[in-house]
């Protein structure tokens, strides 16, 4: 008698039914998301953002209006996931060129290098520093710009002020971040709306450089850090200075 195979002694697992129809309309779908932004992009990017009308974007993306309005409320909607990939490219962009650098001064030095490349990029000029402010309104833009950009400010900072010996509380460390993330965006828009954006990048790039070289100065010869000064202790004299210091006498 013929043995049975092992395909017919071993019971069959009944197969999980595919989606294929479902997953084909994900594709899709998200296919034309990032249409309708790329297409966004271009064009914001060459007319910017008030010149730009719908009727435009769905005609590049060759979507229709309704696909449109399947995935952004509008606009705006669609200016600001604009802005959202273009400072997530940057951020990506700067991180790269912040990675394998051990040297503080070197890691700070490439961040900036390399931030101030990218400002003077036309999208980000046109998106980011010409018309972020102005379409996403102040709270918004600064919202956006720190969600991308900060916490690599954070992490150069971090670098080069504990090179040192210092010992900095967390908030310490913030308020010298916000410091100089202010510093980097108002360096940025200068760079970015200069009539010479190369000449004006290398005027950042000396000017900050020249800053950093004064903190690797003070953490070199082990400088204090300034603290935070007591109420009532900044004077005619200056922060902490007192003009009538008590007699030892």
């Amino acid at each position: 008698m013929p043995k049975a195979s092992v395909s017919k002694l071993v019971p069959k697992v009944p197969k999980v039914p595919s989606v294929p129809g479902a997953s084909r309309r994900a594709a899709y779908s998200a296919s034309t998301k990032r249409a309708l932004v790329e297409v966004a992009e271009e064009l914001f990017t060459e007319h910017g953002y008030a010149a730009t009308s719908l009727d435009a974007i769905v005609a590049g993306a060759q979507v229709t209006k309704g696909a449109l309005y399947h995935h952004f409320s509008g606009k705006q909607a669609l200016f600001e996931a604009v802005f959202e990939r273009v400072e997530q490219d940057a951020a990506k962009r700067i991180q790269k060129a912040l990675r394998g650098r051990r040297d503080p001064w070197e890691k700070a030095l490439g961040g900036l290098r390399s931030f101030l490349t990218v400002v003077q990029e036309p999208q980000y000029r046109r998106i980011v520093i010409q018309e972020g402010p102005a379409v996403l309104g102040y709270e918004r833009y600064r919202e956006q710009e720190e969600r991308s950009t900060f916490a690599i400010i954070v992490e150069i900072v971090r670098a080069t002020l504990e090179a040192g010996s210092w010992h900095l509380d967390e908030e310490m460390l913030q308020t010298f971040a916000r410091i100089f993330f202010g510093a980097m965006s108002s360096a940025g828009e200068s760079v970015s709306t200069s009539e010479d954006p190369e000449a004006a990048a290398q005027r950042v790039e000396s000017a900050i450089g020249f800053l950093l070289a004064g903190v690797q100065s003070l953490v070199e010869t082990g400088a204090d850090l300034p603290s935070a000064f007591e109420p009532g202790r900044i004077t005619e004299s200056g922060p902490g200075i007192d003009p009538d210091p008590p007699s030892s006498v």
